[in-house]
């Protein structure tokens, strides 16, 4: 049964010719079914929308596009909708049309020789995985959500993940894109090109553009040859300052086979180890702070066996590490990257969260952490603060639990004002307050009050220039 009681300003006729390019069984218009696209996984933001589309084809999107040209029709992409910034929320009180990419999910070729793969920008994230593997090589982008994220959402938001120390995010995985623009035309971009110096790197203003700017619908990502050798060691030690030294041992001793090194507090261990099931501590002991070390080598498993063991070693021998495990099995690697990619998550039964996607430069994480949580503590007594990430690439989740027994709307109502404390940290050690969850609706304004004008301006004369009618996630990332 269809209902568009709520939106009775949305022209009837206008919405069938829309229906009438996917066909009525891809498209939705009861309130009940369109509910789970005008949320995000936080809460922050709720919109409306009178209508869903899920296209099957470039060219149905394409033909979409066109027709909101026209009209003047604003368009909200919608990939898994995983996003933590509001970027995939239609607007609230608005006639948001919502483009759902998920029937565009075809792995379209897979070319290990050239090492790359031809996808379409529905594709899981996970999937991506399987068909490389399937090749004997790899894709290495690794995130909580790879089991519903999608490419096109990856790409939109230049995801970054736990292996950007060596491969990169998006920007640095991708070859070439096909995207559809604002008006309906196609741009085929879908080159293969390591070297390409041909004029304006088209492909650079899609990544990260969060759908401003137009529709991506297909992908050329990079392989890579699987690694031979793999160890994951998870260490205890003492601070930050610590951590950050033995990250220096380690890049010096593997090189680019330190694919990750990742920075975790006890209290996120407690969490994870409290609520998320089949997680426990790998060590016998506590330790205030922990590193996740992964080694992989091109080689063989004696190589990263070696590695891992040296790295170790010189840890103990310079008085970094307090205690240290490798794990025995692959099994045993997972389980220790469970925990990690399991903290954000195990945090929501402890009440409420305000979450924070800061990078700042590698030697300064330790004083931005010292002086970040003075500030939330004066600021907020008994806030309980777990901050984690990715120590090699400077990408710290600055995540506040509520204090035990605080009430949680009271908590989350200030989350701007906490924001503020912290980003203010951020930018004195000249790191960012968007570091791989994208801008959105979460952090637009407060990126254009903050950041110098000429780049707020540059960024407003590209949307202009693509998007003139501004139908293309209008109210994301920049204001115009």
């Amino acid at each position: 049964m269809n209902d568009m009681s709520a939106h009775p300003s949305f022209d009837v006729t206008l919405r069938d010719r829309f229906i009438a390019i996917v066909g009525a069984a891809h498209a939705l218009t009861d309130a009940a079914d369109i509910e789970p696209y005008l949320t995000e996984n936080r809460g922050l933001y709720h919109g409306a929308s009178p209508l869903v589309l899920k296209p099957g084809s470039t060219e149905e999107v394409s033909k979409i596009m066109a027709l909101a040209s026209k009209t003047g029709t604003a368009i909200v992409p919608a990939g898994g909708r995983t996003g933590h910034v509001g970027g995939q929320v239609p607007r609230e009180g608005s006639q948001d049309v919502v483009l759902s990419l998920t029937r565009l999910n075809k792995i379209r070729e897979v070319d290990p020789l050239g090492n790359v793969i031809v996808a379409d920008a529905g594709c899981v994230l996970d999937d991506i995985h399987k068909a490389a593997d399937a090749v004997n090589r790899l894709f290495p982008l690794s995130l909580g959500s790879q089991g519903s994220c999608q490419i096109g959402g990856n790409l939109s938001s230049n995801a970054g993940g736990t292996a950007v120390l060596v491969y990169g995010n998006m920007r640095q995985l991708c070859l070439g894109l096909e995207v559809v623009l604002p008006t309906g035309e196609i741009w085929d971009g879908l080159r293969r090109l390591k070297k390409d110096n041909s004029g304006y790197d088209l492909r650079d203003l899609f990544i990260g553009a969060e759908g401003t700017l137009g529709v991506i619908t297909g992908a050329v990502l990079k392989l890579y040859p699987k690694p031979l050798g793999h160890e994951v060691g998870f260490v205890g030690l003492k601070s930050p300052e610590e951590a950050l030294a033995l990250f220096e041992k380690a890049g010096a001793i593997c090189g680019t086979s330190l694919t990750g090194f990742e920075l975790m507090p006890r209290i996120g261990v407690d969490f994870t180890t409290r609520h998320i099931d089949n997680v426990r501590d790998p060590l016998t002991t506590r330790h205030d702070w922990y590193v996740l070390i992964d080694i992989s080598t091109s080689d063989s498993a004696d190589t990263a066996g070696a590695m891992m063991q040296t790295v170790l070693e010189q840890g103990y021998d310079a008085g970094l590490i307090e205690n240290a495990v490798v794990a025995s099995s692959v099994a045993q690697q997972k389980a220790i990257w469970h925990m990690r990619e399991s903290m954000s998550e195990a945090q929501k039964p402890e009440g409420g969260s305000i979450k924070h996607d800061v990078s700042v430069p590698i030697a300064s994480i330790p004083t931005f952490m010292k002086e970040a949580e003075a500030a939330v503590l004066a600021a907020m007594p008994g806030a309980r603060v777990c901050a984690f990430g990715h120590l090699g690439d400077g990408n710290i989740h600055y995540n506040i639990s509520q204090p035990v027994g605080a009430d949680k709307a009271e908590f989350i109502g200030r989350w701007r004002e906490i924001n503020t404390v912290v980003h203010d940290i951020v930018r004195a050690h000249g790191g960012s307050i968007s570091a791989e969850h994208g801008v959105g609706q979460l952090k637009r304004d407060e990126l254009a009050q903050t950041r110098p004008a000429i780049e707020t301006e540059l960024m407003l004369r590209i949307k202009r220039a693509f998007d003139p009618a501004n139908i293309m996630n209008p109210g994301k990332m920049v204001s115009s």
